[in-house]
C-alpha cells in the first residue's frame, strides 16, 4: 500500500512527497479562497469544487476555511459553514445535504498515537467522519475522529462530539450527549411560527 492508502484505509501512516504535493494544491486553493471578496461568489464555488471530492449545486462557505486536502470530502447540497470553519480530512468527511455549521465548527479525522516513542516517529493516522442530512452544528463545535452524526440533529454550541449521535435528537456538551428526540410537539412548534412569519 502507498502512504496515501494507508491514510484513507485509517492506517499508521507517514507523510510522504504525493501527500505533501496533495497538500500544497489544497493550500493553494483555500488560500484563494480566503482572499476571495463578497462579489466573487461565482469564483468562490468554482474554487470549493475544484478542492473538494463533490458538492451539491448550492454551497456556501463563509471564508476563512481551511483543510488538510479537500480531495477526501464530499458534500451534499444546501451546505452552510460559517466563518473558520477547519476540516481535517486525512480520512473521508461525508457530509449530507442541507447542513449548517455555525461558526468555527472543526471537523478532525487525524488522530496521534498515545505513546510517545511511537508519536515522536510521526506516524499518524485517521478514522472517517460522517454527518448525515439536516443536521444543524452549533458554534465551536469539536467534531472528533471516527463519528456519525444522524440525520435531523442540532448539536449545540461548544460541544465536543466523541461518540456517534443517532437521528433525530438535541445533543450538547463536553463530551457531547443526547439531551432528548426531536418530537412532534417541535415540528408544530416550529411549522406555526413559520406560516405567522408568511402571514406577517
Amino acid at each position: 500500500m502507498t502512504e496515501k492508502e494507508r491514510m484513507l484505509a485509517g492506517k499508521l501512516y507517514v507523510v510522504n512527497k504525493e501527500l505533501v504535493k496533495d497538500m500544497r494544491k489544497a493550500h493553494m486553493l483555500t488560500r484563494l479562497f480566503n482572499n476571495t471578496t463578497e462579489e466573487q461568489g461565482k469564483y468562490r464555488v468554482e474554487l470549493l469544487r475544484e478542492l473538494f471530492a463533490s458538492t451539491g449545486k448550492k454551497i456556501h462557505i463563509e471564508p476563512p476555511f481551511h483543510c488538510d486536502y479537500g480531495c477526501n470530502i464530499s458534500i451534499g447540497e444546501g451546505f452552510y459553514a460559517n466563518y473558520d470553519c477547519i476540516i481535517i480530512d486525512v480520512c473521508e468527511v461525508n457530509i449530507g445535504k442541507d447542513v449548517l455549521f455555525g461558526p468555527k465548527v472543526c471537523v478532525y479525522t487525524a488522530g496521534h498515537p498515545i505513546d510517545p516513542l511511537v508519536r515522536n516517529t510521526l506516524l499518524e493516522y485517521g478514522k472517517p467522519v460522517t454527518i448525515g442530512n439536516s443536521v444543524w452544528v452549533g458554534g465551536n463545535t469539536v467534531i472528533n475522529p471516527g463519528v456519525s452524526i444522524g440525520d435531523n440533529a442540532v448539536i449545540g454550541s461548544g460541544s465536543v462530539v466523541t461518540k456517534n449521535i443517532p437521528d433525530n435528537v438535541i445533543a450538547a456538551g463536553n463530551p457531547c450527549k443526547v439531551l432528548r428526540e426531536i418530537t412532534d410537539e417541535d415540528k408544530l412548534y416550529w411549522e406555526k411560527l413559520r406560516l405567522e412569519y408568511e402571514e406577517s
